[in-house]
């Protein structure tokens, strides 16, 4: 069977991707736009670890053969036989599925506090560990194994595109600083949190401050492009890998900025391109 590796680049647009021109991504093969099923981290994990990957929004299709359709891919990212939704009940969690029943050895590196360990999502992992820092995805190729005797999974939840899209080497004095927003992020690593009372425009960007976070998140991809190729060169042959989004962020469009607690198409618009490695 197929390693198989989960990439998330968190709050990452569909066309902030798309804009990066990501040559090593670009490997992989066509990058489609999907959609998320929820604009937040949390949710959004959840659903990526039932195996439910961020969707295309077909037309005159029942939702049950969507999701039929969806499951029925895993044979080929697992390199298996006859997997499908009936296989992976009852717990319809991946991670469970892939230690329990296939034997897989099971491992999670994530950047945002919010998936911390104490978290539900750390369900049949056999490692599950929050980041030192939530922007370095270098630091977790490190840590990375690959066992002889049974494939191995991976979750990566990479913070370099999420708020205030900040690259390992920047001194964080150079990171954007919004007002308020800042507050919530500024002492990320430790887990202090300022308020703000909602609905206060001074707080809201303005032009340049957004044009300069939507630029930064696009050089943020590109940065990552660079480390993809590092882990395309440590990676066993027999390796899928899926790259995707866990939501989008909005830059302004319409009056909204980040993700959340936002219905906007752009919060849930996602690039999504997998392959395996050979």
């Amino acid at each position: 069977m197929n390693n198989y590796i989960l990439i998330v680049f968190d709050s990452c647009r569909y066309d902030s991707f798309v804009g990066a021109e990501a040559k090593t991504l670009g490997k992989l093969g066509v990058v489609e736009k999907r959609f998320s099923y929820a604009s937040w981290t949390a949710p959004s994990h959840f659903n990526l670890l039932m195996g439910l990957m961020p969707h295309d929004s077909p037309r005159y299709t029942v939702a049950s053969d969507s999701y039929k359709h969806e499951f029925s891919k895993y044979a080929t990212r697992l390199g298996t036989k006859d997997l499908d939704f009936k296989t992976m009940l009852p717990s319809l969690y991946l991670p469970v599925f892939l230690k329990e029943k296939l034997g897989y050895a099971t491992h999670a590196m994530v950047s945002l506090p919010v998936l911390n360990p104490k978290t539900v999502l750390n369900r049949g992992f056999d490692s599950y560990t929050l980041m030192p820092k939530h922007n370095d995805m270098r630091a977790m190729l490190r840590k990375m194994r690959f066992e002889q005797d049974r494939p191995s999974f991976y979750l990566l939840n990479v913070g370099e595109t999420h708020y205030p899209y900040a690259l390992p080497h920047e001194n964080p004095a150079d990171w954007p600083k919004i007002h308020g927003l800042h507050g919530v992020f500024k002492h990320m690593d430790d887990s202090t949190v300022e308020g703000t009372q909602q609905g206060e425009n001074k707080l809201f960007p303005d032009c340049d401050a957004l044009k300069e976070m939507r630029e930064r998140q696009v050089e943020a991809v590109r940065y990552l492009d660079g480390v993809m190729e590092e882990l395309f060169d440590i990676v066993p042959k027999n390796t899928f890998i899926t790259v995707t989004g866990d939501h989008g962020e909005l830059f302004g469009e319409d009056g909204y900025f980040g993700h959340g607690p936002i219905m906007h198409p752009k919060v849930l618009e996602v690039p999504f391109v997998e392959a395996q490695i050979r």
